[in-house]
């Protein structure tokens, strides 16, 4: 891992993938409470043929969390000046949950940089209840540490099924969750609780790929369709068997799904 300084605070960030220059850049962006590992599948499987950015989010992994609010605006120009500090002038972009929101509010204000956009198990609203149940696990953790956090979310984050058969996987998700600084949890939490953004997407005109896990409760398929509608001439795939980490769940499908599409484009 590398950092630069960008917006007060330290990022940390890692470049996988071949070093030809003629090739494309993905840059992807994980999700609340997770890093950059959460992509090693995918960062894997691309890198014989994509050049691929990888960072942790402000308050998560390595990456520092500046003073001042934290809001979906600013985590979308960090990125943005992130790729400047790197000299990268376009990107294809996956992202999944709080990832793909950025990924949509990054489309918002800095669509020119897009070679296409991907958005996983994401939403464009918040639902009237998430405040309270966000604010309400942002207490816990305060009160008890994150990893009280860790059975209730690893439900959310997996069906039955995949935790009996790949415990191992889910124990190692739920130590990144536990290890993730409480007050950079919360920060990027209170994005989450905040994020309306369904009424602006039909602005929004590179290509997009939308994948969804049936199962996933966070952000169901209905999400996903909202979604759909709002942005012209996306696509929308969605994952049987899977809930919200359905690029770990169903890795095999998710590649395959996010290969061709951006082999289109």
């Amino acid at each position: 891992m590398k950092s630069v300084r960008i917006q007060d605070t330290e990022i940390a960030y890692r470049i996988d993938g071949t070093q030809d220059p003629a090739r494309p850049w993905i840059v992807m962006v994980h999700a609340l409470g997770s890093d950059h590992r959460m992509w090693d599948a995918q960062a894997a499987f691309l890198a014989p043929r994509y050049r691929i950015l990888r960072y942790d989010l402000r308050g998560h992994g390595a990456s520092g969390l500046a003073p001042g609010e934290t809001t979906l605006e600013r985590l979308a120009d960090e990125l943005k000046l992130l790729l400047d500090e790197l000299y990268i002038a376009q990107v294809h972009f996956v992202g999944l949950s709080l990832g793909g929101m950025i990924g949509q509010q990054l489309a918002l204000r800095h669509q020119v940089r897009l070679r296409s956009l991907t958005l996983a198990d994401t939403a464009s609203r918040a639902a009237p209840d998430a405040p309270a149940q966000i604010e309400a696990r942002i207490q816990q953790a305060r009160r008890a540490g994150m990893g009280g956090l860790v059975p209730a979310t690893m439900e959310r984050w997996f069906t039955a099924g995949f935790r009996a058969r790949h415990p191992e996987v889910v124990a190692a998700v739920g130590q990144v969750l536990r290890d993730t600084p409480v007050e950079g949890y919360a920060a990027c939490a209170r994005v989450v609780a905040r994020i309306a953004l369904t009424s602006r997407l039909a602005v929004i005109r590179c290509p997009t790929l939308i994948l969804v896990g049936d199962q996933d409760r966070g952000t169901p398929p209905a999400e996903a369709e909202l979604i759909a509608q709002a942005i012209h001439g996306s696509r929308l795939v969605t994952l049987r068997d899977a809930a919200h980490l359905s690029n770990l769940e169903q890795a095999e499908a998710f590649n395959a799904s996010l290969e061709r599409f951006l082999t289109e484009h």
